[in-house]
């Protein structure tokens, strides 16, 4: 959806003019706001991290420009350029993650999730959100069958995630009527953390409100899954435990194993998605991670029935 230009300070991010069922860029105007809303939702956790929203222009000349004069091309999302090895992708793959880290991390997090408003009168659009997607999971990953995913072994946990999603359906509206769905950051996964001081959370979805409505532990337990994912399996415990113990009212364990079934599914996924989308390219890591997710999946479901 866009390209990503890395300076020695800076980073700049320009959209692609795409179009697709979940957002449209197709118009310089469109982009614009676009760029306006990443920057205003990404400082809620990012502060200053994002500096704003820059016009690219065309000169007199016809050369490209960042300056004052000249006709506006395309808009930029200006970012300071974050230091890579203190990424918490980094950090694990390096071997330098620590418990403070993850404290401090958490308490941001949990502090973020205690502030935002409670989306009561729109938080049904989390339900539908959990419908849809499940249902879009089992058109991609049973669609594919050359791509080298057990079907037989998919069909199951899809099955039982719906089933669980069925049957915590009355408790997730109970969260929703008592205030507990936010609007979150929506894409929260190790790549998107910087382990500064505060830590530095950035690239949220920005394009589609009602994917940001959630369930704050189901946005920390699938960031904990993720680590888990990259062999920090301890990661997830403490996360949870250190939101809670700022947030409270935190939900029935098999609740949190029912979103982590479901969002390691959506994740395999994507990385089926990415397979199609490039046409072939890195075939065999997005096979790979695809079962390593599917596999989560089934854990989660283990997990959430027990």
């Amino acid at each position: 959806m866009s390209w990503v230009f890395l300076g020695r300070t800076v980073v700049f991010k320009m959209k692609k003019p795409v179009r697709f069922p979940f957002l449209d860029f197709s118009t310089l105007e469109r982009r614009q706001r676009n760029c306006e809303a990443e920057v205003h939702l990404n400082r809620r956790l990012a502060g200053d991290g994002y500096e704003g929203v820059i016009a690219l222009r065309c000169d007199p000349a016809g050369q490209l420009t960042l300056g004052p004069t000249g006709e506006i091309v395309e808009w930029l999302v200006q970012m300071r350029r974050l230091p890579h090895q203190e990424f918490l992708d980094e950090r694990m793959r390096t071997h330098r993650l620590h418990r403070h880290d993850i404290v401090e991390l958490a308490e941001r997090l949990a502090r973020f999730y205690r502030d935002a408003p409670p989306a009561i009168d729109d938080g049904e659009a989390y339900l539908r959100h959990l419908r849809v997607e499940s249902d879009v999971n089992r058109h991609v990953l049973l669609s594919q069958p050359s791509l080298g995913v057990d079907a037989s072994r998919t069909h199951i946990a899809l099955n039982a995630v719906d089933a669980l999603l069925d049957q915590w359906t009355p408790v997730i509206r109970e969260r929703i009527a008592g205030g507990f769905i936010v609007e979150g950051h929506g894409d929260l996964k190790p790549a998107h953390i910087c382990l500064l001081h505060p830590p530095l959370v950035f690239d949220c979805l920005e394009f589609d409100r009602n994917m940001r409505l959630l369930d704050p532990y189901d946005e920390v337990n699938l960031l904990g899954l993720e680590c888990a994912v990259l062999g920090n399996h301890w990661v997830s415990t403490l996360l949870l435990d250190e939101v809670a113990r700022t947030l409270g009212h935190r939900p029935d364990r098999r609740l949190i194993a029912t979103y982590g079934a479901f969002r390691a599914i959506l994740r395999a996924r994507l990385c089926l998605a990415h397979l199609l989308e490039e046409g072939g390219s890195d075939k065999a890591r997005w096979i790979h991670q695809a079962k390593r997710y599917l596999a989560l999946a089934e854990h989660e479901v283990a997990m959430a029935s027990g």
